[in-house]
């Protein structure tokens, strides 16, 4: 047993107490705590500052987020109001078992030229105040511009 743990020893070691001294001198020590330092100054990279611009966001992942004031119940669809913490929008479907929730992805889908697959409500399932997410590639300032045409025609 004793051979078995000298034979398995010269794997790029070398022979003898050298061998031994590189083992216990340790030289991947430095290189795990820098590992961690440099997981640990990652993870602040990310925090990009990025102008407001009022409801419209960019989460994390890179997708564009719209803040949204739904008022189910309305006679038509319509975007009423643009303020700086959310959209207005006006639902014609009633609140009741996702029904608004699945008419204001589709109107958006329709104002915005995406395709119904790409909105998708991250949150606010059964509240007036919600965050619409758009999977599709596009910037904060195209939808924020057509948000503002979709009020104008009002």
């Amino acid at each position: 047993m004793l051979r078995l743990g000298c034979g398995l020893r010269p794997l790029g070691l070398g022979r003898g107490a050298p061998g031994s001294a590189r083992l216990s001198a340790g030289a991947e020590m430095p290189k795990k705590a820098g590992a961690t330092n440099k997981g640990k100054s990652q993870s602040k990279e990310p925090e990009r500052p990025l102008p407001p611009l009022g409801p419209v966001a960019v989460d994390p992942k890179g997708c564009v987020t719209i803040a949204i004031h739904a008022k189910p119940g309305s006679k038509q669809n319509a975007i009423t109001d643009l303020t700086a913490e959310a959209v207005s929008v006006a639902i014609a479907a009633p609140p009741s078992e996702g029904e608004a929730n699945a008419e204001l992805c589709r109107y958006l889908s329709k104002v915005l030229e995406l395709r119904k697959s790409d909105v998708v409500l991250d949150k606010g399932g059964k509240s007036r105040e919600k965050v619409v997410k758009l999977l599709a590639s596009t910037t904060p300032e195209e939808i924020l511009e057509k948000l503002k045409k979709q009020v104008e025609q009002k």
